[in-house]
């Protein structure tokens, strides 16, 4: 019963699916007066609601996201964690600020990184607007706090995209001498990160982190349910997709 009642207002009354039902029954309503404009939204309001379901949507994403494989035995020198979004003045622990689900998965990984290696961690990420939050020395707070050592931490605050990541960690990796760079990013931005890394000639070993979908795609009743996440995940994608594709003229 619980899993019914889940079912219904998550179909019906949550966004995007009160929406796409509002959409049908005005279709319908159309199609008696003006048949043509009527199928024609019916048409349109399908091809919405197909492009709101997790089993195609996370078909999309899971293109980029088996791009690159997490390696069973990781070698390097340094660990390289882009930046994924952060808030501005909410409050932490002994400072202001937080960061994305985006960032908060790629430092976990970070971490868990560091524990198996003990090698230093490159931080990039700077102030994207005036309302966000400075990525880097959130980053460096929250990874001090957990009991990284402050000599272990490398902060890159000037870059506020994936092209500006990869030019500024190439300029630490040269002073520092680092050769081997662990590169770690969401598994949907991964493979948009290493080409604009390899721009800069830095070969990096992809780690990637924060999937939005399992590996291996599923059937099941609420693949098909109206999802805002699916929304999300294909904004993601189409993002990402769009940044590949200019990321060979720049």
């Amino acid at each position: 019963m619980v899993y019914l009642i889940k079912f219904l207002y998550a179909t019906f009354i949550l966004p995007p699916g009160i929406f796409i039902l509002a959409l049908l029954i005005f279709s319908f309503k159309l199609y008696k007066y003006k048949a043509k404009l009527g199928k024609n939204l019916l048409i349109l309001t399908l091809v919405f609601y197909i492009f709101t379901t997790p089993f195609v949507d996370n078909s999309i994403i899971r293109l980029l996201e088996n791009k690159y494989t997490v390696p069973n035995n990781p070698k390097g020198d340094v660990i390289v964690m882009l930046g994924g979004g952060a808030t501005l003045d909410t409050p932490n622990l002994n400072f202001n600020g937080h960061l994305s689900g985006f960032a908060a998965n790629r430092l976990i990984t970070s971490v868990e990184l560091y524990k198996k290696l003990n090698v230093p961690i490159i931080i990039s990420g700077g102030k994207v607007f005036q309302s966000t939050g400075t990525e880097s020395e959130i980053s460096k707070n929250i990874l001090a706090s957990l009991g990284i050592p402050e000599n272990k931490i490398i902060v890159e605050n000037q870059s506020i995209n994936t092209t500006e990541n990869a030019k500024y960690t190439k300029q630490i990796l040269v002073k520092y001498n680092l050769k081997n760079p662990i590169l770690v990013t969401s598994a949907f931005h991964m493979n948009r990160a290493v080409i604009q890394f390899k721009k800069f000639n830095v070969n990096v070993i992809p780690f990637p982190t924060d999937y939005q979908t399992n590996i291996h795609g599923s059937f099941e009743l609420n693949d098909f349910i109206p999802s805002s996440n699916s929304l999300s995940n294909l904004s993601l994608s189409i993002k990402e997709f769009i940044g590949i594709i200019a990321s060979k003229s720049y």
